[in-house]
């Protein structure tokens, strides 16, 4: 899984917020998704493969726990104190939601990729 460019363990902060930007964990140059969601086999920099790297369910399930957490205590703290129709509400909440959603979704996987990485955790065959 890891490949041998590598000869020092680097800071664990570091590889968090390379991958929080979607960049390489390991050298920050190349790319860590070829689209929205999908990883890159292997970064075009300096090789390290990620390919085996399964986050699974976790990014949905940080992204949901995010989003509650963000989203519900303005909700808490403006809707009773706003006088909007209850079908502006309907809209406006979940579509917070969601955008909050998108934008969390990929930033999540990045994360659990290079904390997978970073720990050097086997992937199942």
């Amino acid at each position: 899984m890891k490949s041998t460019n590598n000869t020092a363990p680097q800071n664990f902060w570091l590889i968090v917020g390379r991958a929080l930007f979607g960049f390489c964990p390991s050298c920050g140059k190349g790319r860590l998704f070829s689209a929205y969601l999908k990883q890159v086999e292997h970064c075009i920099s300096c090789n390290e493969c990620f390919g085996r790297i399964k986050a699974d369910d976790g990014p949905a399930w940080l992204t949901i726990f995010m989003v509650g957490h963000i989203l519900i205590p303005i909700l808490l703290a403006v809707a009773p104190r706003i006088t909007w129709p209850d079908w502006v509400s309907m809209i406006v909440w979940p579509g917070l939601a969601l955008i909050l959603a998108i934008i969390i979704l990929p930033r999540a996987k990045g994360l659990f990729i290079a904390i997978i990485w970073r720990t050097n955790v086997k992937a199942n065959k």
